[in-house]
């Protein structure tokens, strides 16, 4: 059972300035979804993590390059379920190390990463601002922020992409977009934008909806070129993207204004492999072939420590389910581009679903907090059809760790999912959500602290 701790505030105390200020979606769906509470980390969780997690982000690029390099691009469509529009794109190497966020649990088998965020991950105030603040009200100098580095992080991160970019002459101001009316992805994106800011770079933001393309020659906003984008919006939703009003296709003719050099984006295309969750079964297949490789490519593509690192923290992950029900493992099976616990069953051996979780249709903010939208069933279940048909990967299933917070509703008895940021491949933040078995976005966001060892009468006093 993982240890939470419980701040002596309620929830209006904590959001009724500056917390609330910073992550103004502290309530969603009708909830709480920010609890004044700190779930606990030992030093020792931590500096695995900070290991963990740089290693696996090491071994995600790696794949990445071979992919790039190696594979055709049947491999990318079928194996991978690429769009043949993003392929070209997804192949064009731009410098590894992005904004990015792996999702762990910690339990009686060590510390594993059942998947990785790279393409849009978002969580990023909660924890890079959030976090501090929560820990700040404690007033108990015994607790650290793990998170504390991660400004920085972010900054380094768009030092290392646009001096890439502006070797290729990709310059200018950098714009930043997302639904301009979504307050969670606006708020995360606008927080991105300052640490760019931060880092000396002229910054503006222009909503998605606002933005304009001609194909062949530029991407615009209110007559203004873009040349560099941040986009917190998912590549396989863009690529199919079509403008009713005049037939053109949007996705198509922005990914060929990357493919051309005219437009930087950040994540850049590349990201789009190691966000489908085939990618994950890639890499165990490589890591079990990992002798036969020299036969295809010339050269064995793991070493030792490598190897290690795959056996340590990555889980058994295949294209069919077959391993897990001829030896009887439970498993997991996830779409390829599920989100937020979207298209992932968990099942035993006879493939019965264990748990299923389908998020509901949700209008955005008004005043200070989502309502949810009455059930429009024909398009909840298009949005449900949509995961489900997609193609699966098959995953070993690890238990979660057990946790109990008190929220506004009372006690609640959820499961542990520790996210970790890893920004320019290096660790930068966590961001814990306890919820169901599946780990959707009606899980509540706790903010990760670490406490250092205390003495016998230290301890005694803390816990009086």
């Amino acid at each position: 059972m993982r240890e939470m701790y419980s701040l002596p505030f309620s929830h209006e105390d904590i959001f009724s300035g500056r917390a609330g200020e910073q992550i103004p979606y502290h309530r969603m769906y009708g909830k709480q979804y920010c609890v004044p509470a700190l779930t606990v980390y030992t030093p020792e969780e931590l500096e695995e993590l900070h290991t963990a997690a740089g290693a696996v982000d090491a071994i995600y690029g790696k794949v990445m390059r071979f992919i790039q390099r190696y594979m055709p691009d049947s491999f990318l469509e079928h194996a991978l379920g690429i769009h043949p529009g993003l392929i070209p794109a997804a192949r064009m190497e731009a410098v590894t190390g992005g904004i990015t966020r792996q999702d762990w649990i910690i339990g009686e088998a060590g510390l594993k990463c059942i998947e990785n965020n790279t393409d849009t991950p978002t969580g990023i105030p909660e924890s890079a601002a959030l976090e501090r603040i929560l820990i700040g009200r404690t007033e108990d100098r015994t607790w650290t922020a793990p998170s504390v580095h991660m400004d920085a992080r972010i900054r380094d991160c768009f030092r290392s992409w646009l001096t890439f970019y502006a070797e290729q002459g990709l310059e200018g101001p950098v714009t930043f977009t997302s639904y301009g009316e979504h307050v969670e992805d606006r708020t995360n994106t606008a927080y991105l934008m300052e640490r760019c800011r931060e880092a000396g770079y002229e910054v503006k933001y222009a909503p998605l909806e606002e933005l304009e393309i001609v194909p062949g020659e530029a991407l615009y906003h209110q007559g203004r070129e873009i040349r560099l984008l941040y986009r917190l919006y998912p590549l396989e939703y863009l690529i199919g993207d079509r403008d009713e009003t005049t037939g053109v296709d949007i996705g198509v003719a922005l990914i060929e204004l990357v493919r051309e050099r005219q437009l930087g984006l950040m994540n850049p295309v590349q990201h789009v492999l190691m966000q489908s969750k085939g990618f994950m079964a890639t890499i165990w297949s490589l890591y079990e072939r990992n002798e036969q490789t020299p036969e295809y490519c010339g050269f064995t593509l793991f070493d030792e420590a490598e190897m290690e690192v795959i056996s340590r923290y990555l889980l058994p992950t295949y294209f069919t389910a077959e391993p897990f029900e001829q030896s009887d493992v439970p498993y997991v099976a996830k779409s390829y581009w599920g989100r937020e616990g979207r298209g992932t069953v968990l099942l035993d051996h006879q493939a019965e679903s264990l748990s299923y979780l389908k998020r509901e249709l949700e209008t955005d903010v008004t005043g200070d907090g989502y309502m949810l939208l009455n059930k429009d069933e024909d398009e909840d279940e298009e949005v449900a059809a949509y995961y489900e048909n997609q193609p699966k990967i098959y995953q070993q299933l690890v238990p979660m760790e057990q946790a109990v917070i008190q929220t506004e509703d009372g006690e609640y008895h959820g499961y542990l999912l520790t996210g970790v940021f890893v920004i320019g491949g290096h660790f930068a933040g966590m961001l814990p959500r306890v919820g169901e078995k599946v780990t959707g976005d009606m899980a509540y966001y706790c903010a990760a602290a670490v406490r250092e060892a205390m003495n016998d009468e230290e301890e005694k006093e803390w816990k009086s």
